[in-house]
């Protein structure tokens, strides 16, 4: 049966500009790094896709090396719009990255223009498209010049193989002295990808929340349930099922500390009298601020993305609720 995206999804989900362009992406993101590879069922990943899109989230979270195997996720994701989405296709923001290992040898992964350029090329070769709407240099390169860097980026914008250009996980310094070099070369970049979460927040400490802000630069926040702690699936133990039992290199099992699970208990009682899940609310969180956006969210089946869709329900804040999470936050 062809997939027919449902009419009204454009009235589920609320739409933010990033920075001051004009580029507007769903306040929820689905990312494919994890469950998109492989060894994954890809009708599970076809209904997380089609439930995705049925919610109004039009934006779809790559990289070169998402998988397991790298590549594996493109070449999934390829496969459903093709066959599946291809009619939807301008109605979709889709983003792909280079930075990190991808091939063996010299070139194979950093900021070289060499891995960049023809990182890019591989990508849109393995979803089958004729360009990506964002592409990210993934992380900072100590020892490749910046501006080859930027220049990379320019180039993949200006050859029509990108739309627009954005970075991922920079710091402030490094991210004003990038957009000052693609503001020179008039480059549209959009946004700067970085984690940020209730029990992370790097962006906030280091300033490139405020930094974005003022520049116009939008932040898309990845990790937002920080691997899964602000949700209540480690409360009464480990679940068979979950990321470290499965893998174990993004969260580990000593990290599930007393004080960890007695924070999520505390927040897990304010989103319960907030009448919404904790991953909800911790969504949420990450949302009320302006400089934020999108979120990107990860799934493992269709039912986490309805779920965590019903934050668009979700009653601002009050002063009260705000400085009880910070006080079970930082205590």
């Amino acid at each position: 049966m062809i997939y027919k995206a449902d009419d009204k999804r454009y009235e589920k989900m609320k739409y933010r500009r990033c920075g001051k362009s004009g580029a507007m992406l769903s306040e929820l993101s689905l990312g494919l790094w994890h469950n998109f590879g492989s060894s994954d069922n890809y009708e599970n990943m076809k209904a997380m896709c089609f439930t995705a899109f049925d919610l109004g989230i039009t934006h779809f979270d790559l990289a070169n090396n998402y998988g397991p195997i790298p590549g594996s996720a493109e070449e999934n994701f390829g496969k459903i719009l093709n066959h599946e989405m291809k009619s939807y296709r301008d109605e979709m923001f889709i983003s792909t990255k280079a930075g990190y290992a991808m091939w063996e040898g010299p070139y194979g992964e950093w900021g070289s223009r060499k891995h960049m350029l023809a990182s890019l090329d591989q990508s849109l070769k393995r979803m089958k498209v004729d360009y990506v709407d964002v592409f990210y240099h993934h992380r900072m390169d100590p020892n490749t010049p910046l501006e080859e860097s930027m220049m990379a980026l320019d180039t993949a914008v200006k050859s029509g193989k990108a739309l627009y250009a954005a970075i991922s996980n920079y710091d402030k310094p490094t991210m004003e002295k990038a957009l000052a070099i693609l503001k020179e070369l008039k480059c549209p970049v959009i946004l700067n990808q970085r984690r940020y979460s209730l029990y992370d927040r790097g962006i906030e400490e280091d300033g490139v929340k405020d930094f974005a802000g003022k520049e116009g630069c939008g932040i898309i926040a990845f990790s937002p349930l920080a691997q899964g702690t602000l949700t209540t699936k480690y409360l009464n133990g480990i679940p068979e099922d979950s990321r470290i039992s499965k893998d174990g290199r993004f969260l580990k099992e000593s990290q599930i500390t007393p004080e960890l699970l007695d924070r999520t208990r505390k927040l897990n009682d304010i989103a319960v009298r907030r009448g919404e899940s904790l991953p909800q609310m911790a969504l949420a969180w990450v949302l009320k601020d302006p400089e934020v956006t999108s979120v990107i969210i990860g799934a493992s089946r269709p039912e986490q993305i309805v779920e965590n869709c019903k934050l668009m329900e979700s009653n601002p804040f009050t002063e009260g609720e705000l400085t009880q999470i910070e006080e079970i936050c930082k205590g």
